[in-house]
């Protein structure tokens, strides 16, 4: 495990947190950073607004009218701007819209529909719409707070420092508004995809805990009881890692997840079974299992290799035709199975703060994330040349960097694709060229 950064993966002996799936949660909606941001700018306006008033009093109480007149031909010649700014903010956040619409339509189609969550997880995105959204709602209440009284002697207030907020709102919204652009082509364009895809998939293994023993799977003691879920059907999101080791902890016992996270559940299915003694209370486990219509990166390893492969598979259709864009997504699946090569996989294990384990989760073995990242493309790929070659290269090049006992779904798979091609390809010489290894395909 110590030589981990040099295999492309996360830095190694980093201990992972147990957090919430809550956060993650929140990152696959598009209502939160919204609200929040109009929430907070409701605040900002009631101070600015205190502050406004608090100033215009200390000048009448002054007696500077002259400054108070000062400040009311500037809230004159802001209010136009502010005007303008709230009937055009608008308009803008269509465009906005506009765009994120058409990009999730061609990213659907071109990759995959699973990559439509990472347009979903853009914090560029939900960051310029919840700018855009704040702002509108600013100018807004900007313009309720004039006064309307030329006389700087009954005057109460003068938004003063409102339009100013304001003003740096609409700078900070045509910055971002840059910046969305800019994210939004890059998240077009096929390498920044999956780019993005393995960056996620890197962060599930950083946050893996250590991986269950050799044998270690007879200590848990025989199983007492089993949890059943109750919820709704669908697809096993993740798990509440630290409430779940709470409410071993708490029993004394041993809890293992049965279904892997990314199976899909029933209610009635049995969830978690219990090791060690009664199962914990519906009480201690509530909020501990999350179901949902799609996988999530959260705690998923084999997500990632999922939508590698589903982008390749596209890619090499009939109706797309395009084997660069598969050999790309092979050179992120190399990527990650070589980052993988050398660490413990199957089952992963989850301590109190005592050391003692209290959470067994099932995790993809080896076998099963070769099959992954390699079987379905090899079986599209066998008329193209340059994935094949990039195949045989990637193939080749993951077999020294696994132990021995890791060999074997490697080599199967070689001679797959080998088979493949001699089945498929009638010429002795494109036979040889087709299973040449090549690292770039065909240049």
């Amino acid at each position: 495990m110590g030589d981990w950064m040099t295999t492309g993966g996360p830095r190694a002996g980093r201990r992972p947190r147990a957090l919430s799936p809550l956060r993650e949660h929140l990152r696959d909606t598009f209502w939160f950073a919204p609200t929040a941001a109009m929430v907070l700018v409701g605040v900002a306006w009631t101070v600015a607004a205190d502050l406004d008033t608090e100033i215009v009093e200390a000048l009448q109480d002054a007696g500077d009218y002259d400054a108070v007149k000062e400040l009311l031909r500037f809230a004159d010649d802001a209010k136009t701007v502010v005007t303008v700014v709230s009937s055009a903010m608008m308009t803008f956040i269509g465009v906005v819209f506009s765009i994120s619409l058409v990009a999730v339509q061609m990213a659907s189609g071109q990759f995959s529909p699973r990559v439509v969550r990472i347009f979903v997880r853009s914090r560029i995105t939900k960051a310029t719409f919840a700018v855009f959204l704040a702002t509108f709602l600013l100018s807004l209440l900007v313009l309720t707070s004039y006064d309307g009284e030329p006389d700087p002697r009954l005057v109460t207030s003068v938004p003063l420092v409102q339009s100013i907020m304001t003003l740096f709102m609409v700078a900070l919204s045509l910055l971002l508004f840059v910046m969305y652009v800019n994210q939004t082509l890059r998240l077009m364009r096929v390498g920044h995809v999956v780019d993005r895809i393995t960056s996620e998939s890197f962060r599930v293994v950083q946050h893996m805990p250590a991986a269950l023993a050799l044998g270690a799977a007879e200590d848990l003691g025989p199983e007492t009881a089993q949890v059943a879920h109750q919820g709704r059907a669908g697809v096993l999101r993740d798990v509440n890692i630290a409430r779940l080791v709470r409410a071993a902890r708490q029993q004394g016992v041993v809890l293992r997840l049965i279904p892997r996270i990314g199976d899909f559940v029933v209610p009635g299915t049995p969830v978690l079974a219990v090791h060690g003694g009664p199962a914990p209370s519906r009480r201690a486990l509530r909020y501990t299992v999350s179901v949902g219509v799609e996988r999530t990166f959260h705690q998923d390893l084999g997500f990632g290799l999922r939508q590698l492969s589903d982008i390749a598979l596209r890619a090499l259709s009939p109706a797309v035709n395009d084997p660069t864009t598969a050999v790309q997504a092979l050179d992120r699946i190399v990527q990650f199975l070589a980052a993988l090569a050398r660490r413990p996989l199957d089952t992963s294990l989850h301590r109190d703060r005592h050391g003692a384990v209290r959470l067994v989760q099932p995790v993809p073995g080896w076998t099963e994330l070769v099959d992954l990242g390699f079987a379905e493309i090899r079986g599209c790929a066998a008329q193209s040349p340059q994935v094949t070659r990039r195949m045989m290269a990637g193939l080749d090049d993951l077999l020294p960097a696994v132990a021995e006992e890791r060999r074997e779904p490697l080599l199967r798979h070689r001679e797959l694709l080998v088979q493949a091609v001699e089945r498929t390809v009638t010429e002795a010489a494109d036979r040889a060229f087709a299973l040449l290894a090549d690292r770039q395909g065909i240049g």
